[in-house]
C-alpha cells in the first residue's frame, strides 16, 4: 500500500507523533536500536473501549491468535481463533491468559489507523533525510501479563509502539550467528518468523529495552529480537514498511529458499541486481503460489484451538485433520 507524503501544512496541522525527537536520533536512525517518546498511547483510538469495538468487527483473515509457553518452561506456539466471544470479552481473556492476538493491517481496516500511520511517516520524512518508504502498514498487539515472543527476525523494516502495559525487548545483532542467510529464506518461504535458532548466550549480546506507554522501539533491517511482557495487559501497534531495495531481498530470500528446499540446491548470491537476481524473480514469481508452497506454510500454521467463552483466560481444543 502507497504512502501519503504529507506537505508542511499536513505536518503543522497536529501535534508531533514524536516528543523528544534530536539531531542523534536522525543519524542513528535504522544504524542502531533507539527507544524514543510519542503521544499516541494518548489518542481515544487506542483506548480499551476502542479497541473492543475493533476487534468485534475485526474480519477473521486478517487476525492471529497464538497461545505461547511460559518463560522457562517448554515451547510451544500455537493458533487459534476468537470464536463468537465479544471484543471486550476477549480483552478479557487475554489479560487472565497466555496469548497474543495480532489484528493485522489495521490500517486497511479502520481509516483512522490510517490516518495515525501517514501522519508518522510524513513526521519521519521530514526528520530522517531519504526515510520515505513507498509502502507501510500497522498491526496491533494485544497480549497476556507474562507472555513472550520468540527470539525471531522480520524480513520488512519493524517498528514496535507500547501503548498499554511495560514490556522488554531484546535487541540482537543484524548478522551471524545471530541471524544468518538461511534463516532470512525459511521466514520468507514458510511465512513462520519464530522457527530460528536461538541460545541463552545470545542474550549477552543484546540490548534490553523495557518500554512503557508512550515509548517506541526501532531497530536495524532484520535484526533479531525476543519480547517478554511484564506482568500486566500490553497493547502495542507494529509498523512494517518496504522500500525496493527490502522488496528485492525479500524476494531473493524466497526463491533462494525455494532453490535450497525444493531443489537441493545451495544458493551462494544474494545480489539484487544484475542476471541472478532477474532469474530469481521469475523463479519466486512462478513458485510462490504453487502447492507445494501452500502445503508448507500450511503445515506450520494450523489453528488447534478456539478462546474459551466459559472460561476466560482458557482455550477449547480444535479437532485438527490428519
Amino acid at each position: 500500500m502507497a504512502g501519503h507524503v504529507a506537505t508542511n501544512e499536513d505536518s503543522m496541522s497536529s501535534p508531533a507523533i514524536f516528543t523528544d525527537w534530536n539531531d542523534t536520533h536522525s543519524a542513528l536512525w535504522s544504524h542502531q536500536p533507539l527507544r524514543l517518546q510519542h503521544r499516541l498511547h494518548e489518542m481515544p483510538v487506542f483506548s480499551k473501549p476502542a479497541l473492543a469495538d475493533l476487534i468485534d468487527r475485526y474480519p477473521r483473515e486478517q487476525y492471529g491468535l497464538v497461545h505461547m509457553g511460559a518463560a522457562g518452561q517448554r515451547r510451544f506456539w500455537r493458533e487459534g481463533e476468537i470464536g463468537d466471544m465479544p471484543g471486550a470479552g476477549v480483552i478479557d481473556a487475554i489479560e487472565k491468559g497466555r496469548m497474543w492476538l495480532n489484528l493485522r493491517n489495521v490500517d486497511t481496516v479502520d481509516a483512522r489507523y490510517r490516518e495515525v500511520l501517514d501522519a508518522m511517516f510524513a513526521e519521519l520524512a521530514g526528520r530522517v533525510p531519504g526515510f520515505e518508504p513507498p509502502e507501510y502498514t500497522c498491526g496491533i498487539l494485544i497480549s497476556s501479563p507474562s507472555a513472550q515472543v520468540y527470539y525471531h527476525c522480520d524480513l520488512p523494516g519493524q517498528h514496535l509502539w507500547q501503548i498499554i502495559g511495560r514490556k522488554r525487548v531484546y535487541v540482537y545483532p543484524s548478522s551471524a550467528p545471530f541471524v544468518t542467510p538461511r534463516h532470512l529464506e525459511d521466514i520468507a518461504l514458510f511465512d513462520v518468523e519464530v522457527d530460528m535458532p536461538y541460545a541463552p548466550w545470545y542474550d549477552a549480546h543484546a540490548q534490553a529495552l523495557d518500554l512503557a506507554p508512550g515509548q517506541m522501539l526501532s531497530w536495524p533491517l532484520n535484526a533479531p529480537h525476543r519480547v517478554e511482557n511484564l506482568d500486566c495487559l500490553n497493547v502495542s501497534m507494529t509498523v512494517s514498511f518496504n522500500d525496493e531495495s527490502i522488496r528485492r531481498l525479500t524476494k531473493v530470500n524466497l526463491a533462494n529458499g525455494i532453490l535450497r528446499h525444493r531443489f537441493g540446491y545451495q544458493p551462494k548470491s544474494r545480489a539484487i541486481t544484475g542476471p541472478s537476481y532477474w532469474s530469481k524473480l521469475l523463479l519466486q514469481k512462478a513458485m510462490r503460489n504453487t502447492s507445494w508452497v501452500k502445503r508448507e506454510r500450511s503445515s506450520r500454521r494450523m489453528v488447534d484451538f478456539r478462546l474459551d467463552a466459559e472460561a476466560p483466560g482458557e482455550i477449547v481444543e480444535l479437532k485438527v485433520a490428519a
